[in-house]
Formats: structure tokens, C-alpha cells, sequence
């Protein structure tokens, strides 16, 4: 398990939409992953109807903040279908059994598997993804932006090429 565990477990907690369960859970996070601070204060002192239209205008609405991390490779339904493929052989190689309600490249999916599995494979692999949804996220001024701030600043820097993948 990478030593980062325990914040790629907050990350993805702090990515998914904000119901009651999460607001339970802020406390705990707020101390077990200090790197989340910023954002986990934001979320405590929110109004939870606030926060959660906050998060369905952010990720939901509006595809610019996609967390579905094949879309921001471009190459269409042929390239993405297959990249959800490769995702889940990747999940079932390291005998864990993908299930969610959400496509298998989710990005708090991926981080949760990585904090289990200690895989930086496709957090490393999508980092220009990661850094180009942190860029809108800051630009659009919302505390989510800490989230992936927190998370970039693990992984190793992108190569110049992945850079200049399609953007979504």
C-alpha cells in the first residue's frame, strides 16, 4: 500500500457527491488526510443543500470537469470503450471486482483502487488529465480544485506528449 493511501481514500471520498454519509465522515477525514484540509473545511462549513447543487452543477452539469478520465484521451466510443475494458482487466488483475454505478474509469474509482492496490499506473498515465481538470477547476474557482492540488502533487510529472492529447 502506498504510503499515500490513506489521501487517495479521502480524494476519492471527497470527489463523490456529497450525501449524509459524507458529511459523517469529515471529521475523520479532515484528520486522517491533512493534504484535504482546505477542502474539507470548505465542505464542513457549507450548507449541505449548497454543497450538493455545487457538486451537480460542477461535475454533472457540465462535461468541461468530466471524472471519467478516458474522455480526456479523446480517440471516441471505439478508444474509450476499450479503455474502460483495459480498466476493469486491470481492477480484476489485482482480484478486485469492479461494481460501482459509475463507468470503471471514475477518478474516485481509480483512486480508490490505488490506495488499496498501491498502482500508480493509471493516476501516473492520466496525470495531464489530472492537471487539465485542476487548471478548470481552479479557473473555476471551486475548492474541488484542492482536491486534485493534493493528489497531483504525488505523482510524478506528466511527459510533454500526454500534454497534447485531446482535450475534452
Amino acid at each position: 500500500m502506498p504510503s499515500d493511501a490513506v489521501l487517495y481514500q479521502g480524494a476519492a471520498l471527497c470527489l463523490t457527491y456529497p450525501d449524509d454519509g459524507f458529511r459523517a465522515r469529515l471529521p475523520l477525514l479532515r484528520e486522517a488526510a491533512p493534504q484535504l484540509r482546505e477542502f474539507v473545511d470548505h465542505a464542513a462549513l457549507t450548507p449541505p443543500g449548497e454543497l450538493a447543487a455545487h457538486y451537480v452543477q460542477v461535475f454533472d452539469l457540465e462535461t468541461r470537469y468530466g471524472l471519467y478520465l478516458s474522455r480526456w484521451h479523446g480517440g471516441g466510443t471505439r478508444g474509450r470503450g476499450m479503455s474502460l475494458v483495459r480498466f476493469e482487466e486491470l481492477y480484476r488483475a489485482h482480484e478486485l471486482e469492479f461494481t460501482g454505478e459509475e463507468p470503471p474509469d471514475y477518478l474516485p474509482a481509480v483512486l480508490e483502487f490505488t490506495a488499496r492496490t498501491g498502482n500508480l499506473g493509471l493516476l501516473s498515465e492520466y496525470r495531464g488529465a489530472l492537471d487539465r481538470l485542476r487548471a478548470r477547476l481552479a479557473d473555476l474557482g471551486t475548492q474541488y480544485a484542492s482536491v486534485l492540488d493534493a493528489v497531483c502533487a504525488t505523482l510524478p510529472r506528466p511527459e510533454r506528449q500526454e500534454w497534447e492529447k485531446t482535450d475534452v
